[in-house]
């Protein structure tokens, strides 16, 4: 039987010392997984659930069983806890899925049966905003089921970030008397929005972008995307699986094309026929779709750098014209600054900047590093 561990695809820091805990036999009640999404977090908290009980002394029939049982996120082998939508008159001592419509189980169970089969494979569930106090108190439940003594259990809490308040609260609890032989293992993109006093009784391990072969790897294997086009995802990926099928599902050269002509409308000072490129966006108040459009533009400005110095593999290379025409007309201008604002425009999204005024932002950003005639 294969170490789990070796199934893992990057993240060779991380699994070198998940080994070493592994080998110390001195194992914490309480892991902090933090990192960009889609980097493998989940997957590597389900392989390091699997390595403690394929390096335990147990019979090999009965291991490969509860191997087989955590990869299929079956308690009471593990436990996996994740946002769910709220039940009607659902209050915070109901079972989770208590109050919840036959459709809303039937849906939650068909994403659950798609995350064991694939790991990376991100659950979605309408109106699933945050993780409620009642899926933390049910985790009373889980330690009361029937299971081997001498192994330990773990409990994977994903987007950890979306526990209410209340529910922080009802894990902080477990935390700090923490049940004999689970281990909590908390994934989240945002650790800042946890409790300190939650951050300081988990070992924190920082999870780093994919490089482009890992992330092609996983779309390719896990995802069935052709390698060509997986490949093509995979440069503007930055490092993250998630990021590349979010660009899969809006269409990899429709962004392309969208991306090209809000430079050419905004470099040549077009403002209103750029401001219509994102016309959709503002209407649909899609954030996601804006930090992609985003991404691509600074990918198109270090593609000019790259063309420029003819270093580093060109992600736009199918609209080379592009660079030459405007490396032909402003051969020494220096578009990192640029990058840097754009950037900076991104990351404020995620604060809830209002979408009308970062887009017109974007438009001015990128005009205004084309001198006056």
């Amino acid at each position: 039987m294969i170490n789990p561990l070796n199934k893992i695809i990057g993240q060779e820091k991380v699994k070198l010392i998940l080994e070493k805990i592994i080998s110390s036999g001195k194992i914490s009640h309480a892991f902090l997984f933090r990192g960009l999404e889609g980097v493998g977090k989940e997957d590597v908290a389900i392989r390091f659930a699997q390595a403690i009980v394929f390096n335990s002394n147990i019979p090999e029939e009965k291991k490969q069983n509860y191997i087989s049982q955590i990869d299929k996120l079956t308690e009471p082998f593990i436990k996996y806890i994740f946002p769910l939508p709220r039940g009607k008159n659902e209050g915070d001592d109901d079972n989770p899925y208590e109050k919840l419509k036959q459709d809303e189980i039937e849906l939650i169970q068909e994403e659950l049966a798609k995350k064991a089969t694939n790991h990376f494979y991100k659950i979605q569930i309408p109106k699933a905003n945050n993780i409620k106090i009642n899926s933390i108190r049910d985790i009373n439940r889980f330690l009361s089921l029937s299971y081997d003594d001498s192994i330990k259990r773990v409990i994977i809490i994903s987007d950890a970030h979306l526990m209410n308040e209340p529910a922080q609260n009802a894990l902080l609890k477990n935390l700090e008397e923490p049940p004999a032989n689970i281990i909590f293992i908390l994934c989240t993109s945002y650790p800042e929005r946890l409790r300190e006093t939650i951050i300081s009784r988990c070992w924190n391990l920082n999870f780093q972008p994919l490089d482009r072969k890992e992330v092609e790897k996983v779309l390719n294997e896990k995802f069935e995307i052709d390698d060509s086009l997986a490949r093509k995802i995979s440069l503007l990926s930055n490092g993250s699986v998630t990021q590349g099928l979010k660009i899969l599902n809006y269409g990899l050269e429709e962004l392309k094309e969208t991306v090209i002509k809000i430079l050419r409308y905004s470099f040549g000072k077009k403002f209103y026929s750029a401001y219509k490129e994102f016309e959709n966006i503002g209407k649909d108040s899609d954030t996601e779709y804006l930090e992609i459009i985003i991404s691509l533009l600074i990918h198109w400005l270090n593609d000019f750098n790259k063309f420029r110095t003819s270093s580093g593999e060109i992600v736009f290379s199918d609209y080379k014209e592009t660079f030459e025409k405007f490396y032909s007309r402003y051969p020494d201008i220096n578009l990192l600054p640029l990058a840097n604002r754009l950037d900076e425009i991104s990351t404020r999204l995620k604060n809830n900047i209002n979408l009308n005024l970062a887009i017109s932002n974007i438009i001015c950003e990128i005009s205004s590093v084309i001198p006056a005639k």
